[in-house]
C-alpha cells in the first residue's frame, strides 16, 4: 500500500457558527478554560485555544457566519459535536467544576477516539453544541 501523501497529524481547528458571541467566548472561557488568542472582527472570527487546536466562534449575523444560511438552533446544527482530549483525567475534578458552573453533564462513558478508548463525558454549550470531553486511553 502506498504510504498517504496527506500526513495528518491532528486537529488543528473547528469553526462554530454562534448567535451571541459574548455569552460563547464566556461559556468557553470560564467553563472550560479556553483562552481567547486572537480577534479578527473584521471579518467576523473570534479565535480561542484549547491545548494544541483552536475553536473559533464566526457570528451568524458577521461576514463569515452570513455564507452558511440561518443559524444553528434546535432544528438545525453546524455539526453533531466535537471531542476536546483532556489529560490527566480526573472525572471526579472535572465533573465538579462543571457541575458547580451550572453544567448538566451526562454519564461518563469508555468511548474510542483519537488516543484509542478511554473515559469521556457530553455536556451542551449555551447554544446547543454537543462538547465531548475525553480522557486518554486506558
Amino acid at each position: 500500500m502506498a504510504e498517504n501523501p496527506i500526513p495528518i497529524k491532528g486537529l488543528d481547528h473547528i469553526v462554530l457558527r454562534v448567535r451571541d458571541i459574548d455569552t460563547m467566548l464566556r461559556y468557553y472561557g470560564e467553563v472550560l478554560g479556553c483562552t481567547l488568542e486572537k480577534v479578527q472582527e473584521d471579518i467576523g472570527l473570534w479565535q480561542m485555544r484549547a491545548g494544541d487546536a483552536l475553536i473559533d466562534f464566526a457570528p451568524v449575523d458577521g461576514p463569515i457566519g452570513t455564507q452558511k444560511g440561518p443559524a444553528p438552533g434546535r432544528e438545525g446544527h453546524n455539526q453533531d459535536h466535537f471531542c476536546l482530549l483532556v489529560d490527566p483525567w480526573d472525572e471526579q475534578a472535572i465533573r465538579g467544576a462543571l457541575e458547580a458552573r451550572g453544567c448538566d453533564v451526562e454519564d461518563s462513558a469508555i468511548r474510542y477516539g483519537a488516543t484509542g478508548y478511554g473515559p469521556s463525558i457530553y455536556l451542551t454549550d449555551p447554544e446547543g453544541n454537543t462538547v465531548e470531553l475525553k480522557g486518554p486511553s486506558t
